[in-house]
């Protein structure tokens, strides 16, 4: 097995199947909200937030990145409504970031990508309820082990 295989099982299937689909949105949403674990805080630093420290060009990275998730909600038929609010989403997070240094902060708390797959989900879990995961790890809605 060469390194070219092992990459390409590792990446989620590139179709247009709702399941790969899921995989593909989760794993950016990893890679641009909670890439980098920092001791102390609650929540992740991800590629979203580094790029903001960019002036001008980081933000509009991160803008184009965040469009691919609009992207596969086309993909999958979402309505147009939703996608409206995805936009919305990617462009308060590009306004934010556009303000040099500083709007690493507001950006750090918004969290556009966060927000626009988890309008996907509810999409996929409501029309293609096959392609939840079950999370073997979660607690019971009583909080007991």
């Amino acid at each position: 097995m060469t390194i070219n295989d092992a990459a390409r099982r590792a990446l989620p299937k590139l179709s247009n199947e709702p399941k790969a689909i899921r995989a593909r949105i989760e794993m950016l949403e990893r890679l641009m909200e909670n890439m980098i674990r920092v001791p102390g805080l609650n929540r992740g630093i991800g590629l979203d937030v580094v790029l903001d420290f960019v002036p001008v060009v980081g933000p509009t990275a991160a803008a184009a990145l965040g469009t691919y998730l609009a992207w596969e909600s086309r993909n999958l038929g979402m309505p147009k409504s939703a996608m409206v609010r995805m936009a919305g989403n990617i462009g308060v997070d590009w306004l934010f970031g556009m303000i040099p240094f500083i709007g690493a902060v507001p950006d750090y708390f918004f969290r556009s990508n966060t927000r626009n797959v988890r309008i996907i989900k509810r999409h996929l879990d409501k029309h293609y309820p096959e392609t939840g995961i079950i999370d073997v790890k979660a607690r019971p809605v009583g909080g007991h082990p």
